[in-house]
Order: structure tokens, then C-alpha cells, then sequence
């Protein structure tokens, strides 16, 4: 068996400030209290980021986590902690509109191993992972798949989505990045990728589809393919895409997609959403050397693309 490096870490920090801690699940932790019912928070998030620092770092970033729970949990009533960490109610949660659906990239769920099957996800596209969330209004937790039951993953996901789409705001900005027009869908929660489902609402014919990307939890960007050259098209969504992970918190992927439009947007668009299916989504871009002027697909997608383009712009 592999070990949990990260989770052992985690288990000890708490440890270190008097609290027992168990991992029931990859992406949960769950803290004792004493004369309260166990406390669980997700760490799928913390994984991450953690993940992405040296081991050295390990132990004080698992003891800044702890603690940081451990100050609530003093805080607050364990009368107060016990409602708020009640038994999960899978048809309660679908009911109320709790759901939610999280983007993630695949390399972030795969430590430990396990972690993503234990979730209630699905792929997204090479890459990306859609995960259901519990939004509860001081804290993100991840659905496992245990605490659905019976109830069939598709209309779990069907809920979700429409919550994220209905019950969140958003905005629709575009804008210009080096003579090409970008929109961005977005605002200050975690859940706009879910906007990919509905790109119909914010393009026209799209007879190439679009080129799209998800860099962090608050934005997707967006370009028509069309009148724009495609490879200006590319580069500038891939410096985008690039610029916003640096920049930004809980970074998911600069990778760029070409969405093509198909059996999904056919349907009606709840039907859609309660389908199973998702968006045709296809990793593609481009190296450029401008000193050299030459253009070099990165992915068999890119070239298909670039076929398609170049055909009617030659």
C-alpha cells in the first residue's frame, strides 16, 4: 500500500493540538470532539495545494490547517457543530439546491490513490474532473459516492449543475487580448465552470466551436473561432489561460480546449444537464516562433482543427 504522506501529516498536526483525527475517506478528515459528534472538513483542496510544496513545508502546512480548524471547533457550541455536520441527506441536499459542481484537474485528485474514485466525480475532458460539491455557507464539502446510496448519479449531477448555474451569479465580459475577442463568464465563487454546459448561451453559429479554458474556479474564457486567425486565437487564449493560473488561487489548468458542438447541444438544455453526457471538449494548442514564423501543433486535435480552419481562410 502506498502511503498517504500528505494525510499521515495531517492526522499528526491535529495530534499536536490535542484532537484525534481519522481519514474515512481521501478527501475528508474527520476530528473528534470530545461530547460533540465528529467533525468532518474536506481536504481536497488542502491536498493540492499542499501537494505542490516541498516535504520539508509539509509539516507546517498541515499544522497551520489544523489549527486553523482547531480555532473554530473552540469557537463554536458543540450543539452549534453537531447541526452543522448533521448526517448527509442526499434527496435534503438535491431538494434545497446545496449541490454544486467543482472543477478540478486530474493531477490534483490523484494523490493518494483512491481519492477520485471515493468522490462523486466524472470526467470533464483529458485532464479535467467535475466533482459535486455540498456548499454549505462556511464551508466546500466534496459528495463521496457512499453518501448518495441508491440514488442514480446522473440526477445528482443533473441537481447540482442546475443549482450552479441557477442559484450562483455570474457575469459575461469580452474584451480584446491582442486584437482577439475573449470572454470570460465570471464571478467570485468556485463553481462557474459549470458555465460550459450552457455555451450557447454566450456564442453565436459557431461553426468551428470555440476555443475554451478553465485556469481557476472563477473564470472560463472563451473565443469563437472564426474571423480572428486561429493561431492569433490560440496564442492569445494560452498567454490568458497561463497569466491567470500564475496569477491566480487554486489554479485548475492552462490547458486550452477546442468545444465542439454536438450531440450535447442538441438536446433541449435540462434535458441536457440530466443526461450524463457533457460537452465535447478537446485539448489543443500551438508553439510559436516568430523569429523562425512557424507554428507547430501540439496535440492531433490542433492539427484536425487547424484542417477545418484553414479550409475556408486559406
Amino acid at each position: 500500500m502506498t502511503p498517504d504522506i500528505l494525510g499521515d501529516a495531517l492526522i499528526r498536526a491535529f495530534a499536536d493540538e490535542g484532537f484525534e483525527a481519522r481519514l474515512p475517506s481521501p478527501g475528508t478528515i474527520s476530528v473528534t470532539v470530545p461530547g460533540a459528534a465528529d467533525v468532518t472538513a474536506d481536504i481536497v483542496e488542502w491536498r493540492a495545494h499542499a501537494g505542490r510544496n516541498s516535504r520539508a513545508d509539509l509539516p507546517a502546512i498541515a499544522a497551520e490547517f489544523a489549527a486553523g480548524l482547531v480555532r473554530g471547533l473552540r469557537k463554536e457550541p458543540a450543539d452549534d457543530a453537531l447541526r452543522r455536520f448533521e448526517e448527509f441527506d442526499i434527496e435534503r441536499m438535491m431538494a434545497s439546491d446545496s449541490l454544486r459542481v467543482r472543477l478540478y484537474s486530474e493531477e490534483s485528485l490523484g494523490d493518494p490513490p483512491g481519492l477520485r474514485d471515493a468522490l462523486l466525480a466524472r470526467p470533464l475532458a483529458p485532464g479535467l474532473v467535475q466533482v459535486v460539491v455540498a456548499d454549505h455557507p462556511d464551508s466546500i464539502m466534496p459528495v463521496n459516492r457512499v453518501q448518495i446510496g441508491g440514488t442514480p448519479e446522473d440526477l445528482v449531477f443533473a441537481a447540482a449543475l442546475r443549482a450552479s448555474l441557477e442559484k450562483e451569479p455570474h457575469y459575461v465580459k469580452t474584451g480584446d487580448v491582442w486584437d482577439v475577442p475573449i470572454t470570460h463568464v465570471g464571478e467570485t465563487h468556485r463553481y462557474v465552470g459549470a458555465h460550459v454546459h450552457v455555451l450557447r448561451r454566450y456564442l453565436g453559429p459557431a461553426p468551428y466551436g470555440a476555443l475554451v479554458s478553465f485556469p481557476i474556479p472563477e473564470y472560463v474564457i472563451v473565443h469563437e473561432i472564426g474571423g480572428t486567425h486561429l493561431f492569433a486565437a490560440l496564442e492569445a487564449m494560452q498567454a490568458l489561460a497561463r497569466t491567470h493560473v500564475e496569477q491566480g488561487e487554486r489554479s485548475i489548468s492552462p490547458q486550452v480546449y477546442w468545444w465542439r458542438p454536438g450531440a450535447y447541444e442538441g438536446m433541449p438544455e435540462q434535458e441536457a444537464l440530466g443526461s450524463g453526457l457533457v460537452p465535447d471538449l478537446r485539448p489543443v494548442g500551438v508553439k510559436v516562433d516568430h523569429e523562425e514564423k512557424s507554428v507547430a501543433a501540439t496535440t492531433a486535435e490542433t492539427d484536425e482543427l487547424i484542417g477545418l480552419w484553414m479550409r475556408d481562410h486559406a
